[in-house]
């Protein structure tokens, strides 16, 4: 299948341990799509922590998809009624923004993104990393699975001694779960 020609939003939340191995993938991602267009969560786009600053973030993805970043409720509405995305990813997707998801609440630019993509049936793909995926999200993640147009990218447990409830997806795995869900399908094993 062709994906040169497929806009994909990439929506960003604050799982910034993994904000640099999502960069290398947004490299990757640029290479096999079309076009890349960048959405961040409130937390990502204003949060400096340990792993680089929130400044230092927007550049980096700025300059990687040549697009300037959504980074409000207003920008992302208008996802839905132009319905230029063909697909959006949210990676990293933390447990806050799949809870959210998973209820119905969009108070975060991503959150939107999503729901405004969503309402134009096309695909959303999650992209988990949250330390409490075994734990209290992971009804949500049932939930999600069960929902017309989600699809998880493969994950596992990142550390099951030390983090036994974290979950984590393969990150170089977004490219091949973006082409099955244009497909209508799920990728397998979603669990690995």
């Amino acid at each position: 299948m062709d994906l040169s020609g497929y806009t994909i939003g990439i929506g960003i939340t604050g799982s910034f341990c993994t904000f640099d191995k999502v960069k290398i993938e947004i490299r990757e991602m640029k290479q096999v799509f079309g076009d890349i267009v960048p959405i961040f969560s409130n937390s990502a786009a204003s949060y400096d922590t340990r792993f680089g600053t929130a400044e230092k973030m927007r550049e980096d993805i700025e300059e990687i998809t040549g697009h300037k970043i959504i980074d409000t409720i207003m920008g992302a509405e208008p996802i839905g009624p132009k319905g230029y995305l063909d697909a959006m990813v949210i990676a990293p997707c933390t447990g806050n923004t799949l809870a959210k998801l998973a209820n119905g609440i969009t108070d975060s630019p991503v959150l939107m993104a999503a729901k405004a993509h969503l309402r134009n049936n096309k695909p959303l793909i999650i992209s988990i990393s949250t330390n409490d995926a075994m734990g209290i999200n992971f009804k949500n993640i049932g939930l999600l699975m069960n929902m017309k147009n989600i699809y998880f990218v493969p994950f596992a447990q990142d550390d099951p001694v030390k983090k036994p409830n974290s979950l984590i997806a393969n990150l170089k795995l977004i490219p091949d779960t973006i082409e099955m869900a244009m497909q209508g399908k799920q990728i397998e094993p979603v669990l690995v």
